[in-house]
């Protein structure tokens, strides 16, 4: 109306709105776009600036205030290029390096976007059949949980449901469709499972009359494997526990057969030599003098019984 006053500050509920806290150094998503990425990362990007209500910057709904020449720029042109800066930053800070330079001499948020959707978004068709055939391959991994196999499951899922929606309508023919496509990932959820830890869970649910929902059947799955984890590291522990209990008695049967080597053995007390006791030492002998001769005796010509006695110290 004529004569009204404009506002003094820009309203929170425009999407020109800049919160204090907004940084030039954010990131709107973690998924960082590296060019084989685009779809998954413009969704998160889409909704990182839903968020922030600056959606419709990309989208072009909201045009750049025109200033006339000469004239002074007023607070919405200011707000404008301010908002349309922060999200050229935004995309950058999500962006690989080597993509900045495509971002960095764009004008506008909206001829940003534009050109990436351009240049890296791959038609329906042939992303619809890469996650057709994906979905096919997918399979629970020899080492994999069921909570990954599931993750990467439903990561296809959602992607997939993207390009495929259900159709709206009022016939029931929606609901129809849904419980179709529920099922679906049912048998895809219980085929991609290892046969030999859930092939017996698999033909039980199988055998009902009714097959029941994604939910319900990931929740039977899910005790399954966390039983058999507490199994696995109980028979592991008993193991262990049997492993240390034989190493301990070979231990105690390798000391005790080192003690009776040992006890076989004959020393001598006096001489401290091996093979003869004290009553037939002869060093002792000798040293008492019933030895004397002996040596003479037996050792004459350095053969015979008597050098071979003096060497061991009994005769």
């Amino acid at each position: 109306m004529p004569g009204e006053s404009k506002p003094e500050h820009i309203p929170p509920s425009s999407p020109l709105y800049l919160h204090p806290s907004e940084s030039p150094n954010l990131s709107l998503s973690q998924i960082i776009f590296d060019g084989d990425n685009y779809q998954l990362w413009a969704y998160a990007v889409r909704n990182g600036l839903d968020a922030k209500n600056k959606l419709s910057f990309i989208e072009g709904t909201v045009k750049r205030p025109v200033v006339e020449e000469g004239a002074q720029e007023t607070m919405e042109v200011v707000a404008w290029r301010q908002c349309n800066a922060m999200i050229k930053a935004w995309l950058r800070n999500s962006s690989d390096p080597k993509l900045h330079p495509t971002i960095a001499f764009s004008e506008t948020v909206v001829e940003i976007w534009k050109e990436l959707r351009d240049r890296y978004s791959t038609g329906n068709a042939p992303r619809v059949h890469q996650l057709k055939a994906d979905l096919n391959e997918c399979k629970q991994g020899k080492n994999q949980s069921v909570v990954e196999y599931y993750t990467q499951l439903k990561a296809i899922w959602d992607e997939l449901g993207n390009y495929t929606k259900i159709p709206k309508c009022t016939c029931g023919a929606t609901a129809a469709i849904a419980k179709d496509r529920e099922e679906e990932k049912v048998h895809q959820f219980l085929m991609g499972l290892d046969t030999t830890l859930y092939g017996h869970i698999r033909s039980n649910l199988l055998m009902e009359d009714e097959i029941a929902s994604l939910s319900r059947v990931y929740a039977l799955v899910l005790p399954e494997e966390r039983h058999r984890m507490v199994t696995k590291i109980k028979e592991e522990t008993t193991e262990a526990a049997m492993a240390a209990q034989v190493t301990g008695s070979n231990a105690r049967v390798s000391d005790s057969s080192k003690d009776e080597d040992a006890a076989s053995i004959i020393r001598c007390t006096f001489c401290n030599k091996l093979w003869h006791t004290e009553d037939k030492c002869w060093e002792k002998l000798r040293i008492s003098g019933r030895g004397r001769g002996l040596g003479r005796g037996h050792g004459r010509g350095g053969r015979g019984r008597g050098g071979s006695n003096a060497a061991t110290g009994y005769f």
